[in-house]
């Protein structure tokens, strides 16, 4: 079963179950991949949802730290509410000691041999780790291997 086809599973089991919350969050992830099938001309394969469902939980994470800093509790709850609803969608994520065993692989692989590489490094990293890991956490970890 492909990914959208799960998530419009979810979305019909939501409306039987009336959760209103999680179906809000659905639709506006379905909302989002639509959007970007007809931008594009085309139908989204499991990794371009992912995609989708990563930017999706990073602006509500921003979203949070505003609303955190306005003072705004119940909006800070619904956001978390929809990035526990995103997240069950996401592959799973791997350890800080995998994401450190494939930098060195890849380091190795492309006889990366200072930061002036870094973008060759990151640009097979990318295609391998996207969706199961924090990017920004790579970059830091891209930029400590190639210091050395």
């Amino acid at each position: 079963m492909s990914l959208k086809d799960r998530i419009n599973d979810d979305m019909k089991a939501a409306m039987r179950a009336r959760e209103s919350g999680r179906l809000g969050a659905i639709r506006l992830l379905l909302s989002a991949i639509k959007q970007r099938e007809v931008d594009e001309r085309v139908t989204l394969e499991d990794t371009g949802i992912t995609a989708i469902i990563d930017k999706m939980i990073k602006q509500r994470k921003d979203s949070i730290s505003q609303f955190e800093a306005a003072g705004r509790t119940d909006l800070v709850e619904q956001e978390s509410a929809e990035i526990a609803v995103l997240a069950a969608y996401m592959p799973a994520q791997l350890s800080s000691a995998e994401i450190a065993e494939q930098v060195q692989a890849v380091v190795a692989e492309t006889g990366a041999a200072g930061p002036q590489d870094m973008g060759k490094v990151m640009g097979v990293l990318k295609s391998k780790l996207a969706g199961r890991a924090d990017m920004t956490a790579v970059s830091a970890l891209v930029k400590a291997a190639l210091a050395k």
